[in-house]
């Protein structure tokens, strides 16, 4: 069960992947995003059955639903290196099989980096590693989630027109969905930031990739400039994108169903993830004149 508005964050399964939803549960969460093996190496060792065990039976006693599960940061589905390339695809395969064990609706990760090859060569590498990812995986309900850029360095997925241009290009494209970061977004260069930007950002995601296909909201703040194309997120409301765009977002009806996940910097007490999770709440159905909204100090 989850209630009408979906909010979360990212979670720690330190001590055990079962042990983020007391986590979750302790902040108000209901959503939430985990790793299902450390982000930072290609192996973990398998899920024991006990595991599986554990984490369903938090889920079915937990009131946070859906969960994500992010992708493995090492992982790029268009490497230029051979070796990078076969171990980002082993690594999307097991993360996907992972997911799947624990019934999460959804591995997100960022589609790649064409390291000099170009945008459409990188892309066209990204769709073939999907479909062979695919087809070593078969029959995973979780799904494969894309998710916007920032464009920093040359990463493909900035543009809605690379995300479309993949989804075409791949088979099994029922098994694709979208999460749309705001800070991504942003620093990419479309202006989220006031009504005006919003409405042409939503609409242009609507006609190139869908909103049918968008299963995510990383809700994040952007440390740097509109175009930037920097990837450095920040608490809601003391970024660039500022509370406008995210009374935009809390209040769009378009949005109402999609969870809204926090990645934005925090201590272990996850103090600052109840701030922006209050600041969220507080910017649903804002009178206009309220909206330079009280944000902690």
């Amino acid at each position: 069960m989850t209630n009408s508005l979906l909010l979360g964050a990212h979670m720690s399964t330190s001590g055990g992947i079962s042990t983020a939803f007391d986590r979750g549960a302790s902040i108000g969460c209901t959503t939430m995003q985990v790793f299902v093996k450390n982000n930072n190496q290609w192996r973990a060792k398998p899920f024991t059955d006990d595991d599986i065990e554990s984490y369903k039976t938090a889920a079915v006693k937990s009131r946070i639903a859906p969960v994500f599960a992010h992708a493995a940061y090492l992982i790029n589905l268009c490497a230029a290196s051979p070796t990078i390339l076969q171990k980002s695809r082993d690594a999307m395969v097991d993360e996907l099989e992972r997911c799947n064990a624990l019934g999460i609706k959804g591995l997100i990760f960022h589609p790649g980096a064409h390291l000099g090859k170009g945008e459409q060569e990188g892309i066209k590498a990204i769709a073939e590693s999907l479909n062979i990812i695919h087809e070593r995986a078969p029959g995973i309900e979780s799904l494969t989630v894309l998710e916007t850029t920032a464009g920093q360095g040359t990463a493909v997925g900035y543009r809605f027109e690379h995300l479309r241009s993949i989804i075409d290009q791949v088979d099994e494209a029922a098994r694709l969905a979208v999460c749309m970061d705001t800070c991504h977004v942003f620093a990419a260069g479309y202006d989220i930031s006031n009504k005006r930007g919003w409405e042409e950002t939503i609409e242009e995601f609507d006609n190139l990739v869908g909103l049918d296909r968008l299963v995510a909201v990383h809700t994040n703040d952007s440390k740097k400039e509109l175009g930037s194309h920097v990837d450095r997120h920040e608490h809601i409301g003391k970024g660039m994108i500022g509370i406008e765009g995210f009374t935009l977002l809390m209040n769009d009806p378009r949005f109402e169903n999609i969870p809204k996940i926090l990645e934005t910097p925090k201590e272990e007490d996850m103090r600052e993830d109840i701030e922006n999770m209050d600041v969220l709440r507080s910017l649903r159905h804002t009178p206009k004149h309220d909206r330079k909204a009280k944000r902690p100090q």
